[in-house]
């Protein structure tokens, strides 16, 4: 099978953990009889210093016409005046919207190797295997009118939280869908007691619960999900929300696996190319040290094979060996070791082959 991949390895730490998820990529590549076509292109703060543009046209077309989208992280302290016309997050929005990307899932999984990296206590972390699902194109991300002007001789900043009730359906279904798999519950996270958004957003959990009878659903306020998180992890299965919602509460799920560096994310469309992606920035304090964690862009290739490629075997043997070296030890600093993020990747690599 032949696959078309571009690749926007991005800023800070984004080239040297993307280099090493094409090491492994290119392992499987031979071992199971693949081809994997990689066009590397520029996107967020390096591409504004090149374009003048955190997202070229160029690029966006580039990426419309791949097969898969497989991206490091942007931004970093170069580009973080909140003046600027452009700004490395925005080309990330940009592509999200432009690829039609309407849902990011992030599995959060406690490793028993790693539960001591963890600020949690252990009992807390025993069984925890999540998949947070967030929906991607509404919220105030998107919302309008969006924008800051004076009124009343006062400056005043306005966002718009607005959803519409396809937006809800479409994520809703597919967190569902992937509950089928799984334990069965779907955990779905609103403020129905404060925003009519959140109102219509329960309205069609409601619905889809319906629908799919085989399956648990339960409505949780958004902060008693983010307590919950801490207190009683592994109640949840798969949980679905809004965007905002989901770009804090996924956070914050992080630290149950021991480090940002570990998590991978896939944003799905309904059927265009898939974007990859690993949970942790750009953390510009250790680029170019070779110090960085590669596990979670590793981990967001595997999610690439199996979600965009329907590769199941190929994307299984990558978490596999992933899963071996952690329970054998290998560690980058972040969780604890002296491996440099070419090491890391060296492991992974040794049990694919």
């Amino acid at each position: 099978m032949d696959y078309k991949i571009t690749l926007l390895p991005g800023d800070g730490i984004g080239p040297e953990v993307v280099g090493e998820a094409v090491r492994v990529l290119e392992v499987i590549a031979s071992k199971y009889h693949h081809t994997f076509h990689f066009a590397e292109r520029l996107m967020g703060g390096c591409s504004i210093d090149t374009f003048g543009s955190s997202l070229a046209d160029e690029t966006l077309a580039d990426c419309k016409s791949a097969d898969a989208v497989l991206l490091g992280a942007v931004g970093g302290p170069k580009w973080d005046d909140p003046s600027a016309k452009d700004r490395p997050e925005r080309g990330l929005l940009a592509l999200r919207k432009g690829l039609g990307v309407f849902a990011n899932l992030r599995p959060v999984k406690a490793h028993p190797a790693l539960i001591d990296s963890s600020p949690l206590r252990p009992e807390k972390l025993k069984d925890v295997d999540i998949i947070v699902v967030r929906e991607l194109t509404g919220g105030l991300y998107f919302g309008w009118p969006k924008g800051r002007d004076v009124k009343d001789g006062r400056e005043r900043a306005v966002d718009t939280l607005e959803y519409y009730d396809y937006e809800i359906r479409r994520v809703m279904e597919l967190a569902f869908k992937l509950a089928k798999g799984r334990k069965k519950k779907v955990t779905s996270v609103d403020k129905a007691n404060v925003l009519e958004s959140s109102r219509l957003w329960r309205q069609i959990a409601t619905q889809i619960g319906k629908e799919n009878s085989d399956i648990q659903l339960e409505h949780v306020l958004v902060d008693t999900a983010s307590m919950k998180l801490v207190t009683a992890p592994a109640s949840f299965d798969v949980i679905v929300t809004e965007n905002m919602f989901g770009d804090i509460l996924t956070d914050e799920a992080s630290v149950l696996a021991g480090s940002m560096g570990m998590l991978p994310s896939a944003s799905l469309s309904e059927s265009g190319p898939g974007l990859y992606e690993p949970t942790h920035g750009s953390a510009p304090d250790i680029a170019g040290k070779g110090i960085a964690n590669p596990i979670g862009t590793i981990l967001s290739s595997a999610m690439m094979l199996r979600h965009s490629f329907e590769l199941d075997n190929e994307a299984a043997s990558v978490e596999n060996a992933v899963d071996e070296v952690i329970t054998d030890g290998c560690r980058t600093a972040d969780i604890g070791g002296k491996l440099t993020t070419r090491q890391m990747a060296d492991e992974v690599i040794e049990r694919l082959q």
